[in-house]
Order: C-alpha cells, then structure tokens, then sequence
C-alpha cells in the first residue's frame, strides 16, 4: 500500500507533462500507464502520430526543462502556412510577419511522451508504475482514492488526474458525463519520404470530400492527412504502398511531387467534452476532457495548456491547494476556451467540406479578404497559433 498526494493515469503527453510539473512543485505523486515509450535512436522510423507544437506549448515544455531533450532528438520547425479550396484563392502566414524564428513545430508524440519521461525520472518524489493495468478504482471513507493495480499494487491519493485519452475510465469514475458526436469521416495519416525538399512548411487542402494536409518532418520526410468517408479510407488502407503512392499523387495537390509511402494508419473523427472538469476529487485534463477536430493540429497544444492552467492555480493556491475552489477556477479558465476552438474548428471544417457552389464562392472570397486584411489576419494566425 503507497500514500500520494496526487496520482495520474495516463503517462501519453498530457499525463507525463502533469505529473512532471505536479513533483516539480514538491508534490508527493504517480503515474499509472500500461506501455513506456521505446527508447530513441536516429535511424527509428518516423512515429505515425505527429503534433504540431505552438509558442505556448514549447514554453510549457521549457519550463518542465525538457524541451531541451526533445531539441537532442529530432523534430521539424516551420516558418510558412498556407490554406486554400481555389488554388489562386490562398491564404498565406509566414514566421517573418509574426517577428518570429519560426511559427511553430512539427514533432512525433513519441519524442515528446520520451523527452517528458526522461525528466520524470529524475524525479524522487515521482513514482511511476509501468507497465500495468487498473483493476479497479474505489473511493474509501475519508475521501480518498484506492488504486488497485494488475500487478498486485494498492495506491492510495488526495487527487486523482484523469488523462487517459478520449474513453477515459477516470471520467467514468467520476461519473462525468460527455457531449459528443461523429464526424462522419475518418482521418488517415500517412508518413512519407518526398523527392522534394518542402520542409519548412505546412499546408491545407479543402475539397468537398474533405481536407487534405502536409506537415513536414526531418529530412524528406512528411506526413500526409487526408480525410474521407469511412468506406473511402478503409480502401486506401486496403492499398499496397504502391498503389496508395498513386492515389495520393492523383489526389494531393501536385506541389506536394513525388512521394514514397513509409506507413499508414486511421482512425474515426468523433468530436466530445466533458459536462465537467472535475467532481469530488478527480479532475481530467486533454483528450479526457475534449476531443477535438484535428484539422489545425490544436488538440496537444489545448491539453498542454489544460496542464499549465492546473499547475498555475494549484502553486498560487499554496497549502490550500486541495480546496474545491481550485477545481473550480482551473474550469473556468479552461472551459470556455476549449468549447471556442471546438466551435471555430467545426465551422471551419464544415464550412469547407462541401461543394455548394455559393458556400464555394463565399469561403474563396473570404480567404482572398483574408490575405489582403493584415492586422485582421496576424489575430487570426494568433489565434491558431494558441495565443
């Protein structure tokens, strides 16, 4: 039997980053996952899963010291972004009209989950139990939270931190319930080595059967998303790599040149949030808490700052940390911010995912507006950007 402060289930990015900032500020507390993630070396293949990281994240990062370690491996800086449904009709950021070295980072969720549990580690008072599963959780009569582990392990804690992705068993826990519907689509990704050098850039596609994406990676590598129905991405999995090259050359845009396929992968676009943050003790953070589009690449960067929202108000809150009203402000202040870039996703995303001919002439219209609008489109880029 162990006692902790704080225990959080989900060693993913969200779920590393919170346990991590929690010991940082001499929290007694652990973390529950049931994989590690596998060591690092150069000649790895690409990960199929990658984030596009904003300013406000790699600060998070930094303050966690561990953006550092992610600098040693390997990630992609970009500097342009472009979005467009007509091709003369683009909408055009770049680094320069932001005064920035870059407007962001391209990296693989494995290199951040690993550069993440390298500081973890040097943590005394952070006690990680790996690999296992959750038998059961249970409330006991002082309020506490019992954690019985696969492994014969009992935990004991003050606070329970759901981040165990989209089908949360802590938010089933807590009885907090979720706001969700399909998309209708699935997102596939597919990782990429291009015969062109286009790496210092990211791009968006709309077409009526939805948006097709670039982001590059080091070297000639990229990964390429493309949404579609269902029964449209199920063939392209069926594909042979030289048969889905085929496809993506006819169905991309030619800017995109030669590619060769590395890897694919899919998986079902469902949109969800929490009805709360929190209830009696247990709090959830990222993907627990809301899914959203992954069209602009926002769902990392929303759950980091999740993470520096908690961490903020429970080192302001002091010894009174454990006080309900903590919970209370850390939903406050994320709440409505979540629920807006998931309306403004779902717009955009619905907005463009058609062929109406006067939805058409309106959203190329917009976007030509758009680019001549300056001020209008540095807010705009900000805002994208996570500020």
């Amino acid at each position: 039997m162990e006692r902790f402060d704080i225990i959080v289930v989900g060693g993913g990015m969200v779920g590393a980053a919170t346990v991590l900032g929690f010991a940082k500020q001499g929290k007694r507390v652990a973390m529950v996952e049931r994989q590690a993630p596998k060591p690092f070396s150069p000649e790895q293949p690409m990960d199929l899963r990658v984030s596009a990281i904003s300013s406000l994240s790699v600060s998070l990062l930094k303050s966690l010291k561990v953006w550092d370690d992610v600098l040693s491996m390997r990630l992609c800086p970009y500097r342009r972004l472009e979005t467009w449904d007509h091709p003369d009709c683009r909408i055009r950021f770049t680094s320069c009209s932001m005064n920035l070295s870059e407007l962001g980072f391209i990296v693989e969720n494995r290199i951040l989950q690993l550069a993440l549990w390298h500081a973890c580690g040097k943590q005394p008072n952070l006690e990680l139990f790996c690999p296992t599963n959750i038998l059961s959780i249970k409330r006991t009569g002082n309020n506490h939270h019992k954690v019985e582990l696969d492994n014969g392990d009992v935990l004991y804690c003050r606070w329970l931190v759901g981040a165990d992705g989209a089908n949360s068993r802590v938010r089933d826990y807590a009885n907090i319930g979720v706001t969700a519907w399909d998309y209708r689509q699935h997102c596939m990704l597919v990782t990429v080595k291009t015969s062109l050098s286009q790496q210092d850039i990211t791009w968006q596609w709309f077409t009526p059967d939805g948006p097709r994406s670039f982001l590059p990676l080091p070297g000639h590598h990229s990964s390429l998303v493309w949404y579609d129905s269902p029964s449209r991405i199920k063939q392209l999995r069926g594909m042979s790599p030289e048969k889905l090259r085929y496809e993506i050359l006819t169905h991309f845009p030619q800017e995109l040149g030669d590619v060769e396929v590395i890897q694919q992968g899919s998986f079902p676009l469902t949109r969800r949030h929490a009805q709360r943050y929190f209830n009696n003790g247990v709090v959830l953070l990222g993907d627990a808490v809301h899914t959203i589009n992954p069209l602009a690449g926002q769902g990392v960067n929303l759950g980091f700052k999740d993470v520096d929202a908690l961490l903020d108000l429970v080192a302001d809150a002091g010894i009174g940390w454990l006080n309900n009203s903590v919970l209370a402000a850390y939903e406050r202040n994320r709440k409505p911010d979540n629920l807006l870039m998931q309306m403004w996703m779902d717009i955009f995303y619905c907005g463009f995912s058609n062929d109406i001919s006067s939805l058409k002439l309106l959203r190329n219209l917009s976007l030509m507006l758009a680019e001549k609008s300056g001020s209008l489109k540095i807010r705009v880029l900000k805002y994208a950007m996570g500020y």
